[in-house]
């Protein structure tokens, strides 16, 4: 087995203020913690696992890395039911057959003067290697990225939805930087690539896998650096308008919300209101273009409702956005039409008349008489005969078949 070379040339880093710099000239904002972790990677020659919820910049950060270092950047995009095929490599069986049937003619002359059938098959099996190479082998981001002539990056997105079958797979290029391949043999890194898993917490990876990466969780960051971010975008975003806007979402992102907004999605936010040449954040405007960073119905109504208090704590919520019939229990007593002079606010006497007996008048359900003489009737006696004959009658009757 080979030695992977080392690249130590001049893509390192020289120390974590080194590459704080150089992420920031290339546009991302590394904090301490995110650089330290960066440089150790380049120097342990370790992967780094970034855990955290979506839109904190975990994918950037590799291409970030492939951009900082001139390293090409191959990334693998991990979903449910992903086979290891894809994402190791494949063989070409259709290029397979074609090169067999070309070479029919060629076997028939290698065998043609042997003793058996024996004989025969050990000469085409000393031929293996030439149906059982690379040529057959349509390589696929893992095995690119260990195969390649050039130091590259190695982005594996969102490993939390690929199942645990392909994590085992990753163990050993994770550990050894090789691969594999029952056909051919190991596969070593020719340049030891920069390796970078994201996740999003949708499950729990192995305790196998983490122990092999420098792990790191990225969270939202604070709001001073949350506006850095927002001003290194040139939004077009005034200052003054970008500093509420942060404060809003951080405001939105303490509700209970399905997806909480995304730092990229802030940016988008901004532009949008920059775009729509706005001068001051007010409640309808960020009604209209909350969408933006909220992307789920049920939480553009929570967020519709949360803005005009974000805006401003002592405002009160537009009658349009209490959301009526929806269960949510706001008890402002509106009136919706009905003329009472009794002073009844909360409805309550209205309950109590319509529970009260004798309420019907004489002509209710056909019962003559006032309601309470209807009340008060004693229930009308049916004799046994009677009920017996009518009980006969109805037994009498058939259903129809």
């Amino acid at each position: 087995m080979t030695t992977p070379d080392r690249d130590s040339g001049p893509h390192d880093f020289s120390d974590v203020a080194d590459t704080a710099a150089r992420f920031g000239e290339a546009g991302y904002l590394a904090d301490d913690r995110l650089a330290t972790t960066v440089f150790l990677q380049t120097r342990l020659d370790k992967p780094i696992l970034l855990e955290g919820p979506a839109g904190v910049g975990k994918t950037q950060l590799a291409t970030s890395l492939a951009a900082v270092t001139g390293r090409r950047l191959i990334r693998l995009q991990c979903y449910e039911g992903q086979d290891e095929t894809k994402a190791l490599y494949e063989w070409d069986y259709g290029k397979q057959m074609l090169y067999t049937q070309i070479l029919r003619e060629k076997i028939g002359q290698v065998v043609e003067d042997a003793a058996d059938l024996g004989e025969a098959v050990e000469r085409i099996a000393k031929q293996d290697s030439v149906f059982f190479s690379e040529r057959f082998l349509s390589p696929r981001p893992l095995l690119q990225a260990i195969d390649s002539d050039e130091p590259v990056v190695l982005l594996i997105d969102e490993v939390d939805r690929a199942d645990e079958a392909l994590e085992a797979v990753l163990l050993e290029l994770l550990s050894e930087f090789q691969i594999s391949i029952p056909e051919i043999g190991t596969v070593v890194a020719r340049h030891l690539p920069y390796v970078v898993l994201t996740s999003n917490n949708t499950r729990d990876l192995s305790a196998a896998l983490k122990r092999r990466c420098l792990h790191l969780f990225l969270d939202y960051p604070e709001p001073e650096r949350e506006l850095a971010i927002i001003r290194s975008k040139d939004t077009g975003l005034a200052e003054s308008l970008a500093v509420r806007l942060v404060e809003i979402v951080r405001g939105l992102r303490e509700l209970e919300l399905r997806k909480s907004p995304s730092i990229s999605e802030t940016i988008d936010w901004a532009r949008t209101l920059a775009v729509l040449g706005v001068e001051e954040l007010s409640a309808d405007v960020l009604s209209q273009t909350v969408n933006v960073v909220v992307k789920y119905e049920r939480d553009l109504e929570k967020a519709r409702r949360a803005i005009p208090s974000l805006v401003d704590p002592n405002a009160e919520v537009p009658e349009h956005l209490h959301g009526h019939g929806h269960g949510h229990g706001h008890g402002h007593g509106h009136d919706h039409g009905h003329d009472d002079d009794s002073g009844d606010v909360d409805g309550r006497a209205k309950r109590a008349a319509k529970d009260r007996p004798g309420r019907h008048d004489a002509a209710y359900q056909g019962v003559k008489g006032s309601s309470d003489d209807a009340a008060a009737a004693p229930a009308k006696k049916v004799s046994t005969g009677q009920g017996e004959r009518s009980f006969a009658a109805r037994s009498a009757r058939k259903r129809p078949v």
